[in-house]
């Protein structure tokens, strides 16, 4: 199996072309014209530090309809409560470092390194990344950072980067709250790139390489999700 290497130019080989594994290609940049091609055809960075930047597009794909989210009733009880305050593109910078610091079970470091994170703040800029936050009392009259995610945006399609929770549950009910707005957008796809038992209860499915392709193909002929992002005021 081939694992192309990238030069100057943003463009990638075809996705079919990936190892088993799904990883594609080794090299280039994090140029925000990159990533947006490299997004459109369904590739993503994933790499550690002190290593190249290397480029994945695994099969199988996890990805949620928005139409199939599945919200467990403990979770409905939590965003019923009140406790918690949802925005959006508020606060990317904090989101997307507090991602970078978060601890994940089996990993030592992060992927998200500082390249990263500018290369982000970068797309965001651009009104191609976005963030989204959940706030909560932080006992002295104000408001603390209780959860947050962010992601990439292109035509109707969502892909899911990286999500962090400091209060119990306050991430899931953000993550209900965003995939609810998004539907209301006309989302079509929401990526979630690696399987995990924690999107798989939220109605995440497996598909193939060639279906989330032609899923994502007819999602980016949408601007659906293009423009302002913000929550109608409760």
């Amino acid at each position: 199996m081939t694992i192309y290497r990238l030069f100057d130019d943003p463009v990638f080989p075809d996705p079919e072309e990936a190892d088993p594994d799904g990883l594609l290609a080794i090299g280039g940049d994090l140029s925000p014209q990159r990533l947006i091609v490299a997004y459109a055809m369904g590739i993503f960075p994933w790499y550690s530090e002190g290593s190249p930047i290397l480029w994945w597009s695994p099969e199988p794909r996890l990805a949620l309809l928005p139409q199939r989210l599945h919200v467990p009733a403990s979770l409905k009880r939590v965003l019923n409560a009140g406790r918690l305050r949802f925005s959006l593109d508020t606060a990317f910078g904090q989101v997307i470092r507090a991602c970078a610091c978060a601890p994940r079970p089996g990993q030592d470091g992060t992927w998200i390194l500082p390249e990263m994170i500018a290369a982000y703040e970068a797309l965001h800029a651009l009104g191609i990344a976005h963030s989204a936050e959940a706030w909560a009392d932080d006992g002295n009259g104000g408001e603390e950072l209780a959860g947050g995610l962010y992601g990439v945006a292109l035509g109707s399609v969502f892909y899911g980067e990286s999500m962090f929770c400091a209060t119990p549950n306050a991430s899931k009910a953000l993550f209900v709250t965003l995939v609810r707005w998004l539907a209301a957008r006309g989302c079509t796809l929401i990526d979630c790139q690696q399987t995990t038992e924690h999107m798989l209860r939220f109605g995440a499915e497996e598909l193939s390489r060639a279906e989330f392709r032609a899923r994502l193909q007819a999602g980016l002929g949408s601007d659906a999700l293009a423009g302002t992002w913000q929550l109608p005021k409760a």
